[in-house]
C-alpha cells in the first residue's frame, strides 16, 4: 500500500510516495509559474493551465506508484483575493482526485504537524527539514523550495502517523 502526501501549493505543490514500510519511494515538487504576461493570455486561462499541469502531474505519481491513499495538508490562510483563489484550486484539485479516483484522502493542518513534529505551533522551514531528516532518508535536493515543500509534506506524513485511525487499519 502506497500514500501520497502532499504539501498542496499553486506554486510549488511538494509531495512524496510512501511505501507500506514508511519508507519514501520517491518526492518532489510540482512548480508552476504564472505565464499569462507571456503568453498573452488572461489570469483566467492561466490558472486553468498550471490547474491541468499540477493535475496531469500527480495523477501519473497516482496510476505509477498505485496509490491507495492520499495525505495533505489542509491549504489555510490568504493575505489577498489572488491568495484565496489559488487556496481554493489546490483544495479542489486533492479532493477531485481523491473522488474522481476513489482514493481515500485525509487532511491535517500545518500546526497540528509543527506540534507533532516539534512540539511547538511555531517552527521555521529549516527546523521542518532537520526533524524530517532524522526521522526519514529524504534525498534532500539543496534546491530550497523543493527540500522546504517535500519536508512539508513529510510533516504531514508524520502527523498522521500519530493521528489518523484510517490509516492504522490500512497498515495492519
Amino acid at each position: 500500500m502506497n500514500i501520497l502526501t502532499n504539501d498542496p501549493s499553486f506554486t510549488a505543490w511538494g509531495w512524496a510516495v510512501i511505501d507500506k514500510d514508511n519508507k519514501i519511494i520517491d518526492c518532489g515538487c510540482i512548480k508552476t509559474a504564472p505565464e499569462q504576461k507571456k503568453r498573452r493570455i488572461r489570469a483566467s486561462d492561466d490558472r486553468e493551465r498550471r490547474s491541468i499541469e499540477i493535475t496531469t502531474k500527480l495523477i501519473k505519481l497516482i496510476q505509477k506508484y498505485d496509490i491507495s491513499f492520499i495525505i495533505s495538508e489542509s491549504p489555510h490562510g490568504s493575505q489577498n483575493a489572488r491568495a484565496a483563489i489559488m487556496i481554493g484550486i489546490v483544495t479542489g484539485i486533492i479532493t477531485a482526485i481523491s473522488c474522481c479516483m476513489e482514493i481515500p484522502i485525509e487532511t491535517y493542518s500545518e500546526q497540528d504537524a509543527k506540534k507533532v513534529l516539534l512540539g511547538k505551533k511555531a517552527a521555521t522551514k529549516d527546523d521542518i527539514i532537520e526533524a524530517i531528516d532524522r526521522l526519514y532518508d529524504v534525498e534532500w535536493t539543496d534546491i530550497k523550495y523543493i527540500d522546504e515543500s517535500v519536508a512539508d509534506a513529510m510533516a504531514i506524513y508524520n502527523v498522521a502517523l500519530q493521528q489518523s485511525s484510517m490509516l492504522k487499519i490500512l497498515r495492519k
